[in-house]
């Protein structure tokens, strides 16, 4: 069977000394499959879209900043993640630079600056605990990984860093 998951981006937005993260509380909808959780920003690609403009688009959509400086940290395959067991591809991006201010709150929910070395102590996707220190290390290599999902918790984790 053809794997054809939902293409994605998820982003992780830096304070300009890199010490804090912004991250959305989905807060606003209770019937959101995110209720409850802290995210990075992003979402779907829209079709003929490339992953750098559609990392852009939705930090602007989600946050009301514009992207100075993204850069691509990693993917992650996420069989059976979504809703119904959808299968999910996420390109994961750190942002160091930015313009303008980030909205206080978005239809999702609340945006946060967080301290990244707090940001493991939030009710966060199980799975995020996996990656989040590659993600945050300034100095990080990009990887590319694998964890399947069932009923809303990781199976296991896979990565091949580069």
């Amino acid at each position: 069977m053809p794997y054809t998951p939902v293409l994605a981006t998820l982003g992780y937005v830096f304070s300009p000394d890199g010490t804090q993260v912004l991250l959305v509380h989905r807060n606003k909808r209770p019937d959101d499959f995110h209720h409850g959780k802290f995210n990075g920003l992003g979402g779907k690609l829209e079709q003929g879209e490339d992953v750098v403009s559609g990392m852009k688009r939705e930090i602007r959509e989600e946050a009301g900043i514009e992207c100075e400086s993204l850069e691509l940290r990693g993917t992650i395959s996420w069989p059976g993640f979504g809703k119904n067991g959808q299968d999910w591809f996420g390109f994961l991006f750190r942002i160091t630079r930015f313009t303008g201010t980030p909205f206080a709150d978005n239809p999702e929910g609340d945006l946060v600056w967080t301290d990244v070395s707090r940001v493991l102590e939030l009710n966060l996707w199980e799975g995020d605990r996996h990656f989040l220190g590659m993600m945050f290390d300034p100095a990080g290599r990009p990887f590319h990984g694998v964890m399947p999902y069932s009923e809303g918790k990781p199976l296991s984790w896979t990565f091949t860093s580069l």
